[in-house]
């Protein structure tokens, strides 16, 4: 496992060690090849998982080629963990741990220069994980459910996401719905200053006929999709409705779609990217 500083790979490993895997944190890169000698002649050791990254130094530029003989010995997965720029930088702003690669420029500037010395590993990684949207109870959650024993629907995590699109559209939305079609809650004086999560506004935007036939064939579609994604091994999907102040209609939507789908038996989170609490 490896990946950006702030991504969450300290608590990755601690849901890993959870499913039982043997793990070590920073594993010099030259001992790698004498630690899957180890795993693979182990009688104990069924699973490990190990974490590299730009604490190695100078010499991790040689990890894609320690990888090859690694692959030819043991079984090998490599999982690239990964978040947003302005998410990392809150991170580490929140737990004012400093960057990996020192003191002597900014968090941004250092992210930058991390990106650039990871990029040749990110392309040999068969498993990428952005963590943007997790907190750290989800993020465990995801990669117990990614790499335990858990089958079908268990293993994909949905993410209904509502925003405004005068804010921009969602950079990580696989799936994006404008329901700006059907009438606006903020020209009703008493629904303005509040938003989808009111039972009044829910109630007024469901009212209108159209708004149960889109439901009804996004649903519709969606449980025709998923099973397909989960066959595919995709672990995470993120379905954002957007309406235009991302108050009242896309927040209805999100919510709506979050109990279906979680009705239907998938993990299913509900997000408001840009609701103001009321």
């Amino acid at each position: 496992m490896t990946g950006i500083s702030g991504s969450g790979k300290a608590s990755a490993l601690k849901a890993f060690e959870d499913l039982g895997f043997h793990c070590v944190d920073n594993l010099p890169l030259e001992l790698l090849p004498d630690f899957a000698a180890l795993v693979s002649h182990s009688a104990e050791v069924e699973r490990a998982a190990i974490v590299i990254d730009v604490r190695e130094g100078p010499t991790l530029d040689r990890l894609p080629q320690i990888l090859k003989g690694v692959r030819k010995r043991l079984s090998t997965r490599v999982v690239f963990m990964d978040a947003q720029d302005a998410v990392l930088v809150r991170r580490f702003s929140e737990t004012r741990r400093p960057h990996p690669l020192g003191l002597s420029e900014s968090v941004s500037r250092s992210i930058v220069e991390e990106r650039q010395l990871l990029d040749p590993i990110r392309n040999v990684a068969d498993t990428l994980i952005d963590t943007s949207n997790f907190n750290v109870h989800e993020l465990r959650a995801h990669i117990q459910a990614r790499f335990g024993q858990q089958d079908g629907n268990k293993r994909l995590l949905v993410s209904c996401l509502s925003f405004g699109f005068k804010n921009g559209v969602p950079l990580d939305a696989d799936m994006v719905f404008d329901v700006r079609f059907l009438p606006n809650p903020h020209f009703v004086p008493e629904f303005r200053r509040k938003t989808g999560l009111d039972p009044r506004v829910a109630a007024y935007v469901r009212g209108f006929p159209q708004t149960a036939e889109f439901l009804d064939r996004v649903t519709s579609m969606m449980l025709y999709l998923l099973p397909h994604y989960v066959s595919e091994g995709k672990s995470y999907l993120t379905v954002a409705f957007g309406c235009t102040g991302g108050q009242h209609r896309s927040v209805m939507m999100a919510e709506e779609m979050h109990k279906r789908l979680k009705k239907a038996g998938y993990r299913v989170k509900a997000l408001h990217r840009d609701m103001v609490k009321p």
